[in-house]
C-alpha cells in the first residue's frame, strides 16, 4: 500500500530577472518567445511594455521587472517573453532570461519568507531551496489580475 504521503514533484519554469530566480508553473506556460516587435500602447500602466502579435493573437507584454518594483528590464540576447495563460487570458511576462524547466519537490517548498528582498510580497506564493539556488514562485493571479 502506498504511503498517504506522496512525493509530488511541480514542474515549473525558472527565470531570471536580475539576479535571482523566479519560477512559474509550466502548465500556466503556452510558449517561450524571443523579444518580437512590441506595440506601445498609450494609456496603460507603466509595467505594460504594450502589446505583440503572436501567430495572429494579440498578447500584452507586462515588463515583470517593473510590475515587481525592481527596475525596467533592460533588452538584451537573452530577454524572453514567457507567454502565460491565466483565466483565458494571454499575457507575455518579459524577463532576463529563461532556460531552466524543473522539477520541484513539495517538500523543497515552503512559504513565502516574511522578508523577500525588495519585491513585492503580493507577487511571491512560496520559495523552494533546490541544491543551493533559491527559487521565488510567482503568483500568476496577482500580476496578471489588474488586466482581466
Amino acid at each position: 500500500m502506498m504511503d498517504a504521503v506522496e512525493q509530488t514533484e511541480n514542474k515549473m519554469i525558472v527565470f531570471q530577472l536580475k539576479e535571482n530566480e523566479y519560477a512559474i508553473p509550466v502548465q500556466q506556460v503556452l510558449a517561450i518567445e524571443k523579444v518580437l516587435h512590441i506595440t506601445r500602447v498609450p494609456n496603460t500602466a507603466s509595467f505594460i511594455k504594450g502589446v505583440i502579435n503572436l501567430r495572429g493573437v494579440i498578447i500584452p507584454i507586462i515588463d515583470l521587472q517593473n510590475r515587481l518594483g525592481i527596475g525596467a528590464i533592460e533588452l538584451t540576447e537573452k530577454t524572453r517573453i514567457i507567454i502565460v495563460s491565466m483565466d483565458n487570458v494571454e499575457v507575455g511576462l518579459m524577463v532576463d532570461g529563461a532556460n531552466d524547466v524543473l522539477d520541484i519537490p513539495s517538500e523543497l517548498v515552503e512559504p513565502q519568507p516574511e522578508v523577500v528582498n525588495s519585491v513585492k510580497a503580493e507577487f511571491i506564493s512560496s520559495v523552494a531551496n533546490l541544491n543551493k539556488r533559491l527559487i521565488m514562485i510567482m503568483s500568476l493571479e496577482k500580476i496578471v489580475s489588474p488586466l482581466n
